[in-house]
């Protein structure tokens, strides 16, 4: 009697733990139902962890690296000479911007006195799209940043509307459609 007692218990025990990882799992954010209010939607951006590299950067001072990804319709606009032909991108075009803190590597090949530097935890992703129907305050441009809790492994709109980097892709102007980066020699 007491064995099949602790059968019942461990197979109890097992069944709440077992329900438990399910409720975890089904928990678990799906960062394509993020919006930002009155603007860009991550469900816009659908695969754009398969984009291609338009340019990387990196900012010292916030201890940041970058990532700009765009979309086929933004590469082949690139490619076809927008904007440095005095065209603006078309309708259509998106970009992904994707910034990690730097992490150093100290282990080999590279040498702990001095470091290569590669991303570490993801800290916000930012996304264009243009729209000039839209976004026709906005020069045409709808933006959008998402910042990333690791802790939660979460998303969050980190600004209020669509128009939260109009400002600053300002100081790229018109003959640049307003973008900064130029599509990379490859």
């Amino acid at each position: 009697m007491r064995s099949i007692s602790t059968l019942n218990l461990v197979s109890g025990a097992l069944a709440v733990l077992l329900a438990a990882s399910a409720g975890l799992a089904v928990a678990a954010q799906d960062k394509y139902t993020v919006k930002v209010p009155n603007g860009l939607a991550f469900s816009d951006f659908r695969g754009y962890e398969d984009w291609q590299t338009v340019a990387v950067s990196q900012i010292e001072s916030l201890n940041l690296l970058r990532a700009i990804l765009a979309n086929p319709v933004m590469i082949d606009a690139y490619r076809a000479g927008i904007p440095d032909n005095g065209k603006p991108f078309p309708n259509g075009s998106k970009i992904a911007k994707l910034e990690w803190t730097q992490k150093k590597i100290t282990e080999a090949p590279w040498s702990a006195s001095a470091p290569d530097t590669m991303a570490g935890p993801l800290k916000v992703v930012e996304l264009i799209e243009k729209d000039s129907k839209r976004f026709p305050d906005t020069r045409g441009w709808g933006y959008a940043e998402f910042a990333y809790d690791t802790a939660s492994d979460t998303f969050k709109p980190a600004v209020s509307d669509a128009k939260c980097g109009a400002q600053c892709h300002e100081i790229a102007g018109p003959a640049k459609d307003y973008i900064f980066n130029a599509y990379s020699k490859r």
